[in-house]
């Protein structure tokens, strides 16, 4: 395995705890179409799938919706959302810890909302590349966005590592062979799991 080099990160779920911002969008988008809020098993979906999967899903029951829902939710502003998004406390600490001898990256399924969750959150300019739905034809979780981030650093998939807390995340990693932090999820099958930025610090990975 060649030494760590490159450290990618998921966003919902890693940088932030958004499940409440999740699930207030989602519902207020079957809300204005008036239809009953999300399940637990529906949350738990699009706390993990890119913006297009999600809607489709969560309107399977009502197809003649998906179209109005798409066009209106483009023109909706995100901004009160983010109130819902909490920044893991130790990430810009583990962001400084990088720094000076590690790329960073994200892959996400986020789309437009990215550029303002960062800027948010004081976040603008700390990771060297963000890959979301939009800037692949497969989102997550193909591997295409791991490709793309490994193909601009001009590193190879031993010199990566990506956290990610989800079974898309397992499955992104695994169809390129990278290796994966499982964070906040001790049920998900990993090379390590943690349960804040701290404890990656601490890992051998970067020892």
């Amino acid at each position: 395995m060649n030494s760590l080099k490159l450290v990618i990160f998921d966003c919902d779920g890693v940088l932030f705890d958004s499940k409440e911002a999740n699930r207030h969008y989602y519902n207020d988008l079957l809300l204005r179409f008036g239809h009953p809020r999300m399940t637990e098993e529906e949350l738990d979906y699009v706390h993990m799938h890119n913006v297009h999967d999600s809607v489709r899903h969560i309107f399977r029951n009502y197809p003649g919706d998906i179209e109005r829902v798409n066009g209106y939710r483009v023109e909706l502003d995100y901004q009160p959302y983010l109130r819902h998004m909490r920044m893991e406390p130790d990430l810009p600490r583990f962001l400084d810890f990088l720094k000076p001898c590690y790329k960073t990256a994200i892959s996400t399924n986020r789309t437009t909302t990215m550029p303002e969750v960062l800027r948010v959150h004081g976040l603008e300019g700390r990771f060297e590349l963000i890959v979301t739905a939009l800037d692949v034809t497969r989102p997550k979780p193909h591997p295409e966005a791991l490709e793309k981030i490994l193909s601009h650093f001009g590193l190879q998939v031993g010199e990566a590592v990506y956290i990610g807390d989800s079974i898309i995340d397992r499955q992104h990693t695994a169809a390129i062979g990278m290796r994966l932090i499982a964070f906040k999820n001790q049920e998900l099958p990993a090379d390590f799991h943690v349960n804040s930025f701290t404890e990656v610090m601490a890992l051998p990975l970067f020892s």
